[in-house]
């Protein structure tokens, strides 16, 4: 029997925490409001059926590193890559090319990107033309539209919200509504 293939969530936590909070509630997310991280792992787990190591990506640049966040992650079986540089590169991003372009060399992984930025448009096309399985989970509505582009490679898209559930609340996203998933309670 062959090995399965494994899939690598990379977490670009800074992304999500920035545009959940600048973009969808405009201030900076209570933490009811943030992400459930074991959630997404759980659904990279079941979606994929492979092996799943939860890679999330910190910036470490301070010097200092949440390590309450850090034990919750640790706690939920991700693996914290915390990045620091002295320069002003965006440590976040290179360490996740970086961590994509080995994928791709390595000869065999899928990839589920978390994250709405379009500096990984190279190495996610990269993966896709070997053959790759390569999912973004996000907020559709703020996905870099090059990347989104991808789709027609073979780029699957899934929303933290509405695909996964990875919220306890309801956000207050203005966005497009498939009407057949169209549910008015939400509203009244």
């Amino acid at each position: 029997m062959a090995n399965p293939v494994t899939t690598y969530l990379l977490v670009d936590g800074e992304n999500i925490d920035a545009t959940l909070g600048m973009s969808v509630l405009g201030r900076r997310p209570n933490p009811e409001e943030r992400p459930r991280w074991d959630r997404i792992l759980s659904f990279s787990r079941e979606s994929w059926a492979a092996g799943t190591r939860g890679l999330f990506f910190l910036n470490a640049s301070s010097g200092q590193m949440p390590m309450g966040f850090v034990q919750a992650l640790l706690a939920m079986d991700f693996h914290p890559i915390p990045l620091s540089s002295q320069g002003s590169e965006k440590v976040v991003d290179v360490g996740i090319q970086r961590t994509l372009g080995a994928i791709a060399d390595q000869g065999s992984g899928d990839v589920l990107l978390v994250s709405h930025d379009g500096d990984f448009i190279p190495q996610v096309a990269e993966l896709l033309r070997l053959g790759r399985r390569v999912g973004i989970l996000c907020f559709r509505e703020f996905l870099n539209t090059h990347l989104a582009e991808l789709v027609g490679e073979g780029l699957q898209i899934f929303d933290l919200e509405d695909d996964i559930g990875a919220f306890n609340t309801a956000l207050p996203r203005v966005r497009i509504i498939p009407l057949e998933s169209f549910d008015p309670r939400r509203y009244l």
